[in-house]
């Protein structure tokens, strides 16, 4: 991965990651390091996620080509869902910071905000989709490795959580960025870190 002369241009900074893995608190993190980020709002925070989604409504047209909005992009982050990461137009430059997550304490999480719309899970869709994520996970690993425009830095939700300093200045040296660490870690609330399931 990497590009040549990427330095050159204005890179666009892409968070994601598989559902409930952090990319929420990773996009609270960059606005607080003082990262602009392309937010619209419409998605309100809710009891699962209390400080906000963070997302752009436009995103979701990417699978439909629809990607005019990029250009104001550049120099920002956005939150991008990783099934759609592969429809992110090769002439811009993307700085990915990709969210990795226990796909156990996924589905934990999964879980519990399906409990709260009164639905149910079950241990036999809880292995169909933990099968899904893992080929998914892959899949976007492949993809990211042969994209010449495109970086990636994987960030593992718990390394987070357990040292939010070491995990500031790594993604500070990424972007290649002067951001506040400091304002960074304190962004975090560990009191949401729900599912926290010991190796």
């Amino acid at each position: 991965m990497g590009m040549e002369g990427a330095g050159t241009e204005t890179s666009i900074t892409v968070v994601s990651g598989l559902p409930r893995s952090g990319t929420s608190m990773m996009m609270a993190m960059l606005a607080a390091g003082g990262v602009e980020i392309l937010t619209d709002g419409v998605r309100e925070p809710d009891e699962s996620n209390p400080r906000g989604y963070f997302e752009f409504e436009p995103t979701k047209a990417l699978r439909d080509s629809e990607a005019a909005w990029l250009p104001m992009a550049e120099g920002k982050a956005v939150k991008v869902v990783s099934p759609l990461l592969r429809y992110l137009p090769a002439q811009h430059h993307y700085k990915i910071l990709f969210m990795l997550r226990s796909i156990d304490e996924i589905l934990a999480s999964q879980g519990r905000m399906l409990e709260g719309t009164g639905q149910e899970t079950s241990a036999h869709a809880d292995a169909k989709l933990a099968a899904s994520f893992t080929r998914h996970l892959t899949e976007v690993r492949n993809w990211l490795a042969d994209q010449p425009n495109v970086e990636a830095l994987w960030i593992p939700y718990r390394a987070v959580i357990d040292d939010p300093i070491a995990a500031a200045r790594s993604i500070s040296s990424f972007l290649g960025q002067p951001l506040d660490e400091t304002a960074m870690a304190q962004a975090i609330d560990r009191s949401l870190y729900r599912e926290r399931l010991e190796p």
